[in-house]
């Protein structure tokens, strides 16, 4: 029996809510800081730590999209998305979502069709080099409006990318109501991509409804205020609908006020199907493994709890039937011989 720190680490998984510019780590922000010193992003990554301390949740979004600013050039995307990944073979994440906003570079000036090659570059590489399968979410942001959704959903259907599964819709919650991306969604949907929108983070249970109700939710982005609404979490266990939840974010960003205090308790009290995330990694101190050690902590799991919420997030993946039973397989071998190390 191995200590569950080293088991977590060894354990095979998969992430289905990371944001790629988010995902930048120090090292990686520093670099591009340096490429572009234009930028108020610091140089230095020790700096970098301060500079990433959120007094709420839009004072992260102004530091989120100054990182976002860093990304000029196909080339800074390539190398980013490739990156990541290799952090990500670190800890022995065999799949990833990646939550995408083209968006935010292509106004930025960074042509949609490059952009996307870039990114499919990198995502070969990936798998061929680093063992690791990236999948795409492309998201809204949501404080863009109208705008941002129609580009999103033109990138989305005519920059085809193999690696394209899912659209979704990002950024504040307050004051930006999901009713008006209905259309997209739509258009989306039809398209054959799957619905994945943020809600129920810095919001009420509310937020949580019109994304299941006006943007046909079919995996919720947080969703931790479904504890407020017995309904709603009913809803949620009736029809399987799984949370994307993230405990280390929802503290950084003041959307729950401690990990003792965490609605993740609740959730999974209630039944609601439950995935680990680690949301915007290096910006918050964490990485997937330490999301996993904490979730195990509060809700006191060992090796087989914690083998069950990496399969709950292979299953709430949109992963093919065939890949989803490969890391089903990986997984019960890992936990079956003890643990071995990590690779």
């Amino acid at each position: 029996m191995t200590d569950l720190t080293t088991f977590i680490a060894g354990l095979p998984k998969a992430e289905l809510h990371v944001h790629h510019v988010g995902s930048a780590s120090p090292q990686i922000v520093a670099k591009l800081a340096a490429r572009h010193p234009d930028s108020r992003v610091p140089k230095d990554p020790e700096a970098l730590a301060k500079y990433f301390v959120f007094r709420d949740f839009a004072h992260f979004v102004e530091i989120y999209l100054s990182v976002v600013d860093l990304i000029r050039d196909p080339e800074d995307v390539r190398i980013l998305t490739y990156e990541i990944a290799r952090e990500m073979a670190r800890q022995n994440i065999r799949y990833a979502e990646l939550t995408i906003t083209p968006y935010s570079s292509v106004t930025r000036g960074i042509p949609a069709k490059p952009f996307v090659e870039a990114i499919d570059d990198a995502r070969r590489s990936a798998r061929t080099e680093l063992g690791v399968a990236l999948n795409w979410c492309f998201d809204i942001p949501g404080e863009a409006g109208i705008p941002a959704a129609e580009e999103t959903l033109r990138i989305a259907l005519n920059c085809k990318s193999d690696g394209l599964v899912s659209f979704g819709l990002g950024g504040p919650e307050i004051g930006v109501p999901r009713q008006q991306f209905k259309p997209y969604f739509e258009q989306a949907i039809a398209a054959g991509l799957h619905s994945v929108p943020h809600a129920g983070e810095s919001t009420g249970p509310q937020t949580i409804w019109d994304s299941l109700v006006d943007l046909r939710a079919e995996r919720i982005g947080h969703g931790i205020s479904a504890t407020q609404d017995p309904r709603l979490l009913r809803h949620l266990v009736e029809h399987r609908i799984p949370l994307e939840v993230c405990p280390t974010s929802n503290i950084a960003t003041r959307s729950a006020p401690s990990l003792e205090a965490h609605p993740i308790k609740d959730l999974v009290a209630a039944g609601v199907w439950v995935t680990i995330n680690s949301d915007d990694p290096p910006m918050f101190g964490t990485d997937l493994n330490t999301e996993y050690a904490i979730a195990a902590r509060l809700l006191n799991l060992d090796e087989s709890g914690i083998a069950k919420l990496a399969k709950n997030a292979v299953d709430a993946s949109f992963m093919d039937a065939a890949a989803k039973a490969a890391i089903h397989a990986e997984i019960d071998a890992y936990v079956t011989r003890g643990c071995d190390h990590p690779r």
